[in-house]
């Protein structure tokens, strides 16, 4: 036996990386995802060229949709050129020729980490969110065939068992990224670890939302026009993180979600997190057309 007899002739790989076999069980597990929304559907990850826990299951939602004529936008954590965002963008576009942009509106698919874009969405445009553990109440129950059975029995006690807690030993609730929300009136999930910030905007959202786990292997779907609640108890408001006051110090926009960059002397400045949307508002200050599209939110409040 010689090496050349373990090795096959070069050939090309499938449109957009992934075998057809793969992309029929990813449409398939979409479609029953759209079909129910909030509730998650198992699928077979395949391995992709990156590491699991870094947008493998975005990746996978993305590669699968995608065609020659898609627009690609992808993001971490609000930003465009981030390594992790860069790499993603330029390998969807090698495998599949379709081309890229750092422009919100003129996305056709726009893979995110962390992030929704300030701009809204339309009815043409799909949002891939990466999402690192999909299930709620994994910090309540840890045993998953439990789990399982309360998503069943819609039976989200504990969950609300835990923001009561908080209350009473806080005064606040204080949980941050992955706010659970009641999709539907039915499953609640764990939006990705976007910030609150960003939860309202897949309530009634005319874009399709689609959330994917590489590494846990489940995918789940928020459908254009769906319900989508915050748990919360009437007497205490959903509260969004308070950024309205903040002002960016590059772009001079003001309203938006903001990252605080520490400052040597313990100081801190701020940054719009949406970095195309600050490249924007430069481009208004120095005179040229902006594009700025509706956003979500106009002065710290949910507008959309």
């Amino acid at each position: 036996m010689s090496l050349a007899t373990l090795t096959k002739p070069w050939a090309a790989t499938s449109y957009g990386f992934l075998d057809a076999s793969a992309k029929r069980e990813l449409r398939r597990k979409m479609l029953k995802a759209v079909a129910v929304p909030g509730c998650q559907m198992p699928y077979a990850s395949r391995e992709v060229p990156m590491a699991r826990g870094w947008g493998t299951g975005g990746l996978q939602v993305t590669l699968t949709l995608v065609n020659p004529g898609s627009v690609i936008k992808v993001i971490d954590q609000g930003a465009d050129d981030g390594v992790n965002a860069a790499s993603i963008r330029r390998f969807v576009s090698s495998v599949s020729g379709a081309a890229q942009t750092w422009d919100t509106l003129d996305a056709s698919i726009i893979q995110s980490r962390h992030r929704i874009p300030e701009e809204i969405l339309r009815e043409n445009q799909v949002l891939v969110l990466q999402v690192p553990d999909p299930e709620p109440l994994r910090d309540v129950e840890s045993n998953i065939s439990i789990a399982r059975q309360m998503h069943a029995d819609a039976d989200y006690g504990k969950l609300w068992l835990t923001l009561y807690e908080q209350i009473v030993r806080k005064g606040r609730i204080m949980q941050g990224a992955s706010y659970p929300a009641l999709v539907n009136g039915r499953h609640v999930i764990t939006p990705s670890p976007i910030p609150r910030w960003d939860v309202p905007k897949l309530h009634m959202s005319k874009h399709l939302t689609i959330l994917s786990a590489g590494r846990e292997k489940r995918i789940f779907a928020v459908p254009p026009f769906t319900r989508v609640e915050p748990l919360v108890f009437s007497d205490r408001p959903y509260l969004v993180e308070d950024h309205a006051g903040l002002t960016c110090q590059r772009s001079g926009l003001s309203g938006f979600f903001m990252n605080e960059l520490p400052m040597d002397g313990g100081g801190s400045r701020f940054e719009v997190s949406d970095s195309n949307l600050g490249i924007k508002a430069i481009r208004r200050t120095e005179g040229e057309p902006d594009g700025i599209g509706d956003t979500w939110y106009r002065n710290g409040e949910y507008s959309a």
